[in-house]
């Protein structure tokens, strides 16, 4: 059985967010199993694709080290990638049953255009203990799946330093439970996007993550309104890689645009 490591949100190899990509299985393994093979990895996700017996249609699921998730954006990119770089496939477009409902990818550009749920954020008073946990003062305060905290600046983003243990602590009525925090601003002048973030979550396992895919479901149509435009460019500055989307607000829907490179091919001497 073989596995690919993909640098999903990557112009280059080696930036962006690694995620773990299985070839496609007949039927589902344990979930048990999946999420030890997940945790062996030790990469913000693994993904598990399955055979439909429809072309150009698979189920999907991801697992984190220690937890499996609803949504994510860049084993979502990174599986994509393996069918069509990897294995060939040849449809116009791929579609992927999944927890969050059906998420269609199609090539574009040298890249990927994925069709994902949007999650358009409400703002709320910052919650006790969120400024002391990040280390800084939010100017605003945003929550749906994830929290998310408007700082004041690029800087303030690049230098941030939370505590991570506080940060799990922190009520915050997120839908996807405690600990996942992102911190954003608006780009300084001059800058190829339009806003920087980061985004911690010790409470999925995963300290910080270096691209991710479904927080940019909340902050696409967040920076829509502020931006009064419909596409807005992304740079996600996690310390030594960074990743880089552009998200697009449809309706009810997000379009998340970026591209990814395959770092490594294995072979799993394990099976289900």
């Amino acid at each position: 059985m073989r596995q690919w490591t993909v640098d999903a949100f990557a112009t280059v190899p080696l930036r962006g967010n690694p995620a773990c990509v299985v070839e496609p299985l007949e039927t589902w393994p344990p979930a048990s199993w999946m999420q030890a093979l997940a945790a062996e990895n030790n990469q913000a996700e693994t993904a598990f694709l399955l055979e439909t017996g429809e072309p150009g249609r698979y189920g999907l699921r991801w697992f984190t080290p220690a937890v499996e998730v609803p949504l994510c954006g860049h084993a979502t990119l990174a599986s994509a990638h393996v069918l069509f770089a990897e294995l060939g496939l040849v449809t116009e477009k791929v579609a992927f049953d999944t927890l969050s409902g059906t998420l269609v990818v199609g090539a574009q550009d040298g890249g990927y255009e994925m069709d994902f749920p949007a999650h358009p954020p409400h703002r709320i008073e910052p919650p006790p203990g969120l400024a002391k946990a990040l280390g800084a003062e939010p100017r605003e305060v945003w929550v749906a799946n994830f929290v998310v905290a408007i700082l004041a600046d690029e800087a303030a983003v690049r230098t941030a330093c939370p505590d991570l243990a506080a940060l799990k602590s922190v009520d915050s009525g997120a839908t996807q439970g405690a600990g996942c925090v992102a911190v954003a601003a608006l780009a300084d002048p001059g800058r190829p996007y339009d806003v920087v973030s980061r985004f911690f979550a010790p409470g999925l396992g995963i300290d910080e993550d270096p691209a991710t895919g479904a927080l940019h479901c909340m902050l696409a149509p967040l920076y829509a309104e502020k931006l009064g435009k419909a596409s807005v460019v992304f740079h996600q500055a996690y310390p030594g890689r960074g990743g880089d989307l552009v998200g697009e607000r449809r309706g009810g829907r997000v379009l998340l645009r970026g591209q990814a490179q395959t770092v490594v091919e294995g072979r799993l001497r394990i099976a289900p």
